[in-house]
């Protein structure tokens, strides 16, 4: 059996190594209300829609100004 002639760095090891690490990046799809990208089967992040459905009201931003 072939045994290694030097001895690798603990760097060559670790990049080695490091490859199985990686993140897979999902697919995304488009939201049909706002053409945004979007994780399928999830409501849309910036309309709140879902299967041509509202199901996340839009935020509304409160000034600051007015309130006091």
């Amino acid at each position: 059996m072939p045994n290694p002639k030097k001895k690798h760095t603990p760097s060559r090891r670790d990049m080695r190594r490091a490859q199985n690490w990686r993140l897979e990046f999902g697919s995304l799809s488009r939201c049909s209300q706002c053409g945004a990208a979007r994780m399928p089967h999830r409501v849309c992040p910036a309309c709140g829609f879902y299967g041509g459905e509202l199901i996340l009201p839009p935020k509304v931003k409160k000034d600051k100004k007015k309130e006091g």
